[in-house]
């Protein structure tokens, strides 16, 4: 076949392409299919046979499981949370660093070192903070005269939950706060300069022109905390392993909790594909409002 007098090689394009669609399909495509269907068996994931129940699993989780959707209501809280205040932190934090404060390596070498720690040690180290009898949580509020305040924090029901989306919070800013640093270099400093001459103070700078240039960035940023903390599983093992009760279950924790200490892998499977339908409804919808934002 000829193409502007040259022959068209067909072969070398799919060549350069095809080591990637091998690795997607391997690891992409063939367990999603493979997700899908075991969600419409009942197995123990153990026995080599497994039995069809068509959409029971579905009906189950829909219309039945109630703790299911209390986690889900966990996770939906620790995400709200996160977005509100870790991302408000994270902003306010990589303004300060880039407008005001010297030796902007050093703190942002700090203010990273919690994302790069293992999530299981973090975990450990929060519990031991909110313990109850020797956490310095409760040591410092009763050096202060406080001591009214101290509870045992991941044990009380009313405190758990928050407690967590609090260490969520902090393991995630600094990602956040990187991501916002970033966005900030790249606005034009004449921006700046022209509205401080025409008389704008700190203030309209930052509502007329920071926070319009990081609208992209603040997108980025609201899918990752998003979708990083609807899925978090190790810190809620760590601190709590679901409890007290169920008040801090999570969906993956349930997930986990129904495949491999319950044995009902086809069930968990298709908690799993609710899971993921549900994070991808949550991406596109933020994405549609950040766009309709974006036009404005």
């Amino acid at each position: 076949m000829l193409c502007g007098g040259r022959p068209r090689k067909i072969g070398v394009p799919i060549f350069f392409v095809l080591p990637a669609l091998t690795v997607f399909f391997i690891f992409g495509l063939y367990p999603f299919i493979e997700t899908f269907k075991i969600s419409f068996f009942e197995w123990d994931g153990i026995a080599p046979s497994m039995s069809f129940v068509g959409l029971d699993n579905y009906i189950d989780i829909f219309f039945k499981n109630n703790v299911w959707w209390t986690s889900v209501g966990h996770a939906v809280f620790i995400a709200a949370f996160a977005m509100i205040v870790q991302n408000a932190i994270a902003l306010f934090l990589a303004v300060l660093v880039y407008r005001d404060i010297r030796a902007k390596r050093f703190y942002r070498m700090v203010f990273y070192i919690p994302p790069v720690l293992s999530l299981i040690v973090v975990g450990l180290i929060w519990r031991f903070i909110y313990n109850h009898e020797y956490g310095i949580l409760n040591y410092w509020l009763r050096m202060v005269g406080l001591g009214n305040l101290a509870r045992p924090w991941l044990a009380d029901p009313n405190t758990a939950l928050i407690s967590v989306a609090i260490v969520q919070s902090w393991q995630g800013l600094g990602n956040a706060f990187l991501l916002f640093f970033a966005g900030l270099q790249v606005i034009p400093e004449e921006l700046f300069e022209a509205a401080h001459v025409d008389g704008a103070n700190a203030w309209r700078r930052f509502v007329h022109i920071t926070i319009p240039s990081l609208i992209p960035v603040a997108t980025m940023v609201s899918i990752l905390t998003l979708l990083g903390t609807m899925q978090t599983f190790p810190l809620v093992i760590a601190m709590t392993n679901g409890g007290p009760g169920f008040h801090t279950e999570v969906p993956v924790t349930r997930i986990y909790k129904m495949a491999f200490e319950s044995y009902h892998f086809g069930y968990a499977t298709a908690e799993a594909v609710v899971l993921g339908i549900m994070l991808l409804i949550l991406s596109l919808v933020q994405l549609r409002v950040s766009k309709a934002m974006d036009y404005r």
